[in-house]
């Protein structure tokens, strides 16, 4: 069994990390690092819980150290982690700059542990469904991908993710997904140009995004805002023998968030089916594929029980970063930006 010690039971450490790790075999969670213990309590009685993240992130009784913290505190505590020897997951964004991600993952290659980021998503229905399609060509090479991740959320909220500090804002928090995805398909793009914004009145930090990926042959648009009540589809993509349209989002979130237990019946599920549009005009529509984000943990203990470690996941974490930065670097000079990568980043 590996030993798990969760840093952060906030949203996404008590939606997606906690549930997700007590489904997958191989995996115990031994330690809960959080200021609020009665919180923690709550779902895990006589669970140990600690206050300082440091604890969790050094703790001899832990193998495995999952940091689902704020933003600002990824690196310090995924650095620790690794000099106490740990592998390490760490929740999206994966640092708030290129250097960062950098001098975590020459940490881990010289120590040989693990250090993957949370890009749960790669496991949505969703994308799964889009994937398989270009996979098979179904509408030929692809020529436009466009990949929306909105939500609705008009009221300024008292927290952390939108106060304007360090690690806030939208591109932090949607951005690596929908890089991440763009990246797993295409590979790194030649250049990025961006767009942020705050469009809601009295917004400290950016509720709106607008990026695009210039690859040969190939446009990827990225858009991301918190003023979309539902109107605009998952994903759109268009190739040179037709497109694909996915409408509706994964479930998995609000599964997690109804209490539904991972691998539970219904699990991953999705009724909203692709639509594929020929060059006729003819429109047919094949199944979803079924998400399961328990995959991604799935991964990690696969690797670690390989007893031998490279550095890959690290590395997609740098690149991903590289291109959050550019896109942040055109935002603000309003020209396109090729990724700051050096050559052994780029090739491997």
């Amino acid at each position: 069994m590996i030993r798990v010690g969760l840093i952060g039971y906030g949203y996404s450490g008590k939606t997606f990390h906690a549930p997700l790790i007590g489904s997958v075999a191989g995996l115990d969670l031994r330690l809960i690092g959080s200021g609020d213990a009665a919180r923690v309590a709550a779902d895990f009685p006589g669970l140990p819980v600690a206050g300082d993240p440091v604890a969790v992130a050094t703790a001899d009784a832990v193998d495995l150290v999952v940091i689902a913290s704020p933003n600002v505190s990824h690196a310090p505590l995924a650095r620790a982690a690794l000099a106490a020897g740990k592998h390490v997951v760490v929740d999206k964004p994966f640092t708030l700059d290129l250097a960062e991600a950098r001098i975590l993952h020459a940490a881990a290659r010289s120590r040989g542990r693990l250090l993957a980021v949370f890009h749960n998503r790669r496991w949505d229905s969703d994308f799964l469904s889009v994937r398989r399609a270009i996979a098979a060509g179904v509408i030929g090479p692809v020529r436009h991908f466009e990949s929306h991740f909105d939500r609705f959320r008009p009221q300024i909220r008292d927290r952390w993710r939108e106060g304007g500090g360090p690690g806030s804002g939208i591109w932090y928090d949607l951005g690596p997904h929908l890089v991440d995805q763009a990246l797993q398909l295409f590979g790194l793009p030649d250049r990025v140009t961006a767009n942020l914004a705050r469009l809601r009145t009295g917004g400290l930090a950016d509720d709106w995004v607008h990026a695009v990926l210039d690859y040969p042959n190939l446009r990827v648009v990225l858009r991301a805002s918190l003023l979309v009540a539902g109107g605009s589809p998952r994903f759109v993509v268009h190739g040179v023998a037709g497109s694909l349209v996915k409408r509706r989002p994964d479930p998995q979130e609000g599964q997690l968030l109804a209490g539904l237990a991972p691998g539970a019946p219904g699990w991953g599920e999705d009724p909203d089916g692709l639509e594929i549009h020929d060059g006729a005009g003819a429109v047919t529509q094949a199944p979803a594929a079924a998400g399961d984000q328990r995959q991604f943990y799935r991964g990690v203990v696969e690797t670690i029980a390989r007893g031998s470690v490279d550095d890959a996941a690290a590395l997609e974490a740098v690149r991903v970063m590289a291109c959050l930065e550019a896109a942040f670097t055109s935002a603000r000079t309003g020209m396109s930006v090729g990724l700051p990568l050096a050559p052994d980043e780029r090739d491997r």
